[in-house]
């Protein structure tokens, strides 16, 4: 069985979301377990992959519990309740710098979840 985090973070290669970073929010925030972070290069593909997140999830089972944000498709929030996924216009994301806001936060590998 494919996990909400594996599932969600497949979504996002899948849709070829760039420089992306899960991060262990456990302890940290009560907001969500993980924080998948990326970015696109177009509002279009912010928003085909945000589509693209929330279509699996929902394949495999899991509730989307909301997403703000697609309209603009400058930066999406899909929240997935354990998982929230941060997905970026490329512009925004070194401006609202989510890594450093949350810096105390463990960066997963996600190859060692597989």
């Amino acid at each position: 069985m494919t996990t909400l985090l594996q599932t969600a973070y497949n979504a996002v290669e899948d849709k070829k979301g760039q420089d992306i970073v899960v991060l262990n929010m456990e302890g940290i925030s009560l907001i969500a377990d993980q924080f998948i972070i990326c970015h696109a290069n177009s509002e279009r593909q912010v928003q085909a992959i945000a589509r693209e997140v929330a279509d699996k999830a929902a394949e495999n089972g899991f509730d989307v519990k909301r997403m703000e944000g697609f309209e603009t498709g400058r930066w999406v929030l899909v929240d997935l309740g354990d998982v929230v996924v941060h997905v970026f216009h490329r512009d925004e994301r070194g401006y609202y710098n989510l890594e450093k806001l949350w810096g105390d936060a463990q960066m997963l590998n996600m190859a060692d979840e597989q």
